[in-house]
């Protein structure tokens, strides 16, 4: 382990001999210098050899018990020590065999082969794993581990870009498959060997040159300082090499060209004014898309923009769309992943690297698969209610009692008696995205996490704190060292009945009490039902609350994992999952922001709440903070959260988000304002003043300049949340200032590719709102005088009083 850049830092081999049971046979390069009995058992999961073969994964460097002391030290040990320790963390993919065998003493071989990587992403060993064990089988020497290690480690990663974390927030938020394209170094990478590459329709024009990244927000992702290091030149990739040819032209308005016809080219038949926008897609999704929305090939030209291309929809008799053969659009390749390949063994192994990953998400943990198993239609409930773990009293879902258990430090065992240990594995480690929002927004996880635990060292994984541990041995429920017991063959899930000794819920006034800002607490609801509430006089004149279990149906927790399900039973992706549970965490740790600043006056991890205020003599300012629709809505948001938020506020995970919260504020590309809540406003609010639509959109405008900006703000507009939406209802608005500033955000994501992506998901509607209003405006400002005519009514860029609403007033 001579280099810190190494994709592979160790490989290993167990075997499984009958009279002195696992053990490690080979460690390549050098001894890792720890327990040897410990790893042999975590490759060699019990009842391995019944099945004929098993995954586990497992971590090194993740605590005292379990750290290495190789020899050869690192490069650099001196500052990695002075590092987050989550730098150091090995993970490790590990595949265990069993092959039938006469001659063998009870006619069976078992053997395992591991590789430790500093990816999380462990999965994209899996091929070269399965071929480089069988060869093991043949010829069992170490000369396979030294092929194996050096076909990894030769892996290339010298052009895949380091994603910041804006950009991956993107990525994972959208299922195109031309996502961020730009950011792939040679796009002759996406195409497979030996396929000759057609002529694609033309990147977006318009974009903005020479934009420099800050990688704010990247201080989390651990790994990325090993993925440099691989990398020949680090420097090369980043958002500023992210430009079209086409980049000189200046973007600040649509050109004249791009509005024919005064801007009724998006209804009439002439779409050229459409890719002027920059409102052509690549050639993968413009010939899919224009199958799946139905494009129209003849009358009135369809208006979708992934359908259109310099010179109309592909498709259409007549016209000179690019060419492009069916084996090209299929040879072009998912930029969500970084394409390369793992030569072993003269096998070309074709490797897909994911590009969004967060340390928090290791290997193949799926969040479908969990809320499938302990769905609440077939999810057996029992042990006593509390306050940290049932938000909704006995109707709390049993995904939202893992989600309050793994967020308040509860211990958690996932037991799959009989089950393969992979099974067991990738439950732990979908807890692991579960808890942390996927990775995006809580962390600390990962570090208690043992995807497969043993008897061997069970003193001391039952000692970490809040460990989160898969078993298939019954004997670990028995023994009871747990607080919530995940049975994922009989679909259980039990709250261990001595939880309140182990984990006391004081709901005494004097500890408990919620002092918002009026001095009392007008409780509308509790944990339990609205009709049960129980309010306790305090000293100081509030009311506090004492929690009551009786639940409701249709709290937002039953309603969040309902439409889940529904999603899940709709085929909706794992990515769209995912989205949907960071959104739940997101949503928690700001409610916990707010809990906060009314319980101790003032909050370490989000922007202090304010509202609107235009005040006579001073300038208005903005609302910042949780969004909640009213008062009512707020108080029994924080009342019914109260219990998992105060255990919270106790733990390890806490006080790692208070200090990433503090690093973003520190680094995030848009400052001084809460972007988050403008965007709640626009999105929810029953009623938003003149005043404040204008400040919102013009601080917006203000602060959209840069790539990172964009990419930011982009990020916080995901395609399932209707993405351009809320700012589109600017183009609407009664205020002429109010439509002239959305025109300027969206000219400005206009100039880079991914703001084009996101423009080409507008409806016809809102589309053609921006570029009538665009060209209208331009028109203006060449001329002054060329507007003096009065326009026809429905045209009127002034509002009537009969479609105020319409016009998106208020």
């Amino acid at each position: 382990m001579a280099h810190d850049s190494q994709h592979c830092s160790f490989v290993l081999v167990a075997d499984f001999d009958i009279d002195r049971g696992a053990q490690l046979t080979y460690q390549f390069p050098q001894p890792l210098g720890t327990d040897e009995g410990l790893l042999a058992n975590l490759m060699l999961p019990d009842g391995a050899e019944k099945q004929p073969a098993d995954w586990t994964v497992f971590f090194l460097n993740q605590t005292p018990f379990n750290t290495i002391k190789p020899v050869l030290a690192l490069d650099n040990e001196d500052e990695t020590e002075t590092e987050d320790e989550d730098a150091r963390m090995l993970y490790v993919i590990n595949l265990v065999r069993t092959k039938l065998d006469k001659t063998a003493r009870r006619g069976a071989i078992v053997k395992a082969m591991a590789i430790c990587t500093r990816y999380p992403f462990v999965q994209i060993f899996k091929p070269v794993l399965l071929l480089a064990l069988d060869d093991y089988f043949m010829n069992p020497s170490q000369d396979c581990l030294a092929r194996l290690f050096d076909a990894v480690n030769a892996m290339d990663f010298s052009n895949m870009p380091a994603l910041t974390r804006y950009e991956k927030l993107i990525m994972r938020s959208t299922e195109r498959q031309d996502v961020l394209i730009g950011r792939l170094d040679d796009y002759s990478t996406l195409n497979e060997p030996g396929t000759a590459t057609q002529p694609t329709a033309p990147l977006p024009p318009a974009v903005r040159p020479g934009h420099k990244s800050s990688n704010s927000g990247d201080s989390r992702a651990s790994y990325e300082d090993s993925l440099h290091r691989a990398r020949k030149d680090p420097g090369r990739n980043g958002p500023e090499s992210y430009k079209s040819a086409s980049q000189m032209r200046s973007p600040t308005s649509p050109s004249e060209a791009s509005f024919s016809l005064d801007g009724s080219a998006v209804w009439v038949g002439d779409e050229s004014g459409l890719d002027q926008m920059g409102f052509v897609a690549t050639a993968a999704s413009a010939s899919s898309s224009s199958i799946a929305s139905g494009a129209p090939t003849r009358g009135r030209r369809s208006t979708d923009a992934s359908s259109s291309s310099s010179h109309g929809a592909y498709g259409r008799p007549g016209e000179n769309a690019p060419s492009l053969t069916g084996a090209a659009t299929a040879a072009l390749k998912d930029s969500h992943f970084f394409h390369t390949s793992i030569n072993y063994n003269e096998h070309l192994l074709p490797v897909k690297v994911p590009l969004s990953t967060f340390p928090e998400e290791v290997g193949e943990g799926s969040l479908t698969m969990l809320c499938t198993t302990f769905s609440p239609t077939i999810t057996t409930m029992s042990g006593p209610l509390h306050p940290h773990l049932h938000t909704n009293g006995s109707l709390t879902p049993p995904v939202i009692v893992l989600f309050n258990a793994l967020v308040t430090g509860k211990r958690i065992i996932f037991l799959g008696h009989h089950k393969l240990a992979e099974n067991v594995s990738n439950h732990v480690l979908a807890a692991c995205a579960l808890g942390s929002g996927c990775g995006v927004v809580l962390r600390g996880f990962i570090k208690r996490a043992f995807p497969y635990a043993t008897l061997t060292n069970r003193e001391e994984w039952e000692n970490v704190s809040g460990y989160i541990a898969g078993v298939t041995n019954p004997i670990f429920e028995a023994a009871g060292s747990w607080d919530l017991l995940c049975d994922i063959g009989t679909n259980r899930m039990v709250v261990h009945k001595d939880i309140y000794s182990s984990h006391p819920a004081s709901w005494a006034p004097s500890s408990n009490q919620l002092v918002i800002r009026t001095g009392t607490l007008k409780a509308e609801s509790s944990v339990g039902s609205e009709d049960e509430v129980v309010r306790v006089q305090t000293k100081e004149g509030g009311l506090a609350q004492k929690p009551e279990f009786a639940g409701r149906p249709d709290s937002a927790d039953n309603v969040f994992i309902d439409d889940i399900l529904a999603a899940i039973a709709s085929h909706y992706s794992e990515a769209h999952v995912r989205a949907k549970f960071a959104e739940y965490a997101m949503r928690f740790v700001r409610v916990a922001s707010r809990y906060e600043e009314d319980l101790l006056g003032s909050t370490s991890i989000g922007y202090p709440s304010a509202t609107y205020t235009e005040r006579p003599g001073e300038k208005p300012r903005l609302g910042a903070g949780a969004f909640f629709t009213d008062d009512v809505a707020c108080t029994k948001e924080l009342a019914v959260n109260a219990g998992r938020i105060e255990a919270w506020r106790r733990t390890e995970c806490y006080k790692l988000y208070q200090a990433d919260w503090k690093h973003s504020l520190a680094t995030n590309p848009m400052q001084g304002f809460d972007l988050a809540h403008q965007l709640s406003r626009l999105r929810y609010a029953k009623y938003i003043s003149d005043g404040e639509a204008e400040l919102i959109f013009r601080t917006l405008s203000e602060n959209l300049h840069t790539y990172d900006q964009v990419t930011e703000l982009l990020s916080w507009l995901p395609p399932h949340l209707h993405g351009l939406q809320p700012l589109s209802f600017g183009l609407f608005h009664q205020q002429e200032a109010v439509r002239d500033l959305a025109v300027d955000l969206f000219n400005e994501l206009r100039a880079h590719p991914i703001g084009v992506q996101f423009l080409q998901a507008l409806n016809h509607f809102q589309r053609y709102a921006y570029v009538r209003q665009a060209h209208t405006r331009e028109l203006r400002l060449k001329d002054p005088n060329t507007l003096t005519i009065p326009q026809s009514s429905y045209m009127s860029r002034t509002p009537s009083n009969r479609s105020e609403s319409s016009l998106g007033g208020g």
